[in-house]
């Protein structure tokens, strides 16, 4: 699962990074406009955002994603204590609300609760679909009895498209969420690997239920 972690403090973050690193794969963002730039790709599973930070504050950034229906999970988190400054969070959309120091413990609690809730689950290894099944631990996938032979990429974009499946994608989000920001390769990667996943699962109509959508 992708997490984004948006803090100013740099050891703030890399330490949020390292305590969730067993459970999500991280983004950092640093100031609020860069943090609303990857936020608004819709790319992530959850989101962190701290409140006191330049150029855009976390209540703006907050208020900016769900203008435009973005519904990731958020979960502030910030040095702001007061109720005042927790009553305004949730206003603007906010999903929880964590006040800093913090135990390490209960940020993962709370990050568990939340994917808990939007339907996830951080502690199964097995996603499925139809006879199609995927571990998450090993990275295999099975078709009843039969092992599929998927390669890193591809068993990352059947993940995502399961994970994903009643969810039109665009070619821009899945290359960001597999590929990455900062990737050298270009969007077309997402079209020849969707082809190449098409005839290893030939067997069942996996892609197109997945409602794919590449332009």
């Amino acid at each position: 699962m992708k997490l984004l972690i948006i803090e100013d403090d740099h050891y703030l973050s890399q330490t949020i990074k390292e305590t969730t690193q067993e459970m999500f794969e991280t983004e950092q963002a640093f100031d609020g406009e860069e943090g609303l730039f990857f936020a608004e790709q819709n790319i992530f599973d959850c989101i962190i955002l701290d409140i006191m930070m330049p150029n855009m504050n976390g209540y703006e950034v907050l208020q900016e994603l769900r203008k435009k229906q973005i519904t990731t999970p958020v979960i502030i988190l910030t040095a702001k204590d007061a109720i005042d400054d927790k009553i305004k969070g949730f206003k603007v959309g906010a999903d929880d609300y964590l006040v800093k120091p913090f135990h390490r413990e209960e940020l993962l609690l709370r990050l568990e609760a939340i994917v808990r809730r939007s339907g996830g689950d951080l502690k199964e290894n097995v996603i499925s679909f139809k006879e199609l099944k995927i571990n998450l631990k090993y990275k295999t996938a099975s078709i009843g009895e039969e092992l599929v032979k998927l390669n890193g990429k591809q068993f990352d974009l059947l993940e995502y498209f399961i994970n994903n499946k009643n969810t039109i994608l665009t070619k821009e989000q899945i290359f960001d969420r597999i590929w990455g920001f900062e990737s050298d390769t270009s969007t077309t990667v997402v079209e020849v690997y969707a082809s190449n996943l098409r005839k290893t699962l030939k067997n069942i109509t996996m892609i197109n239920t997945l409602k794919l959508f590449v332009d």
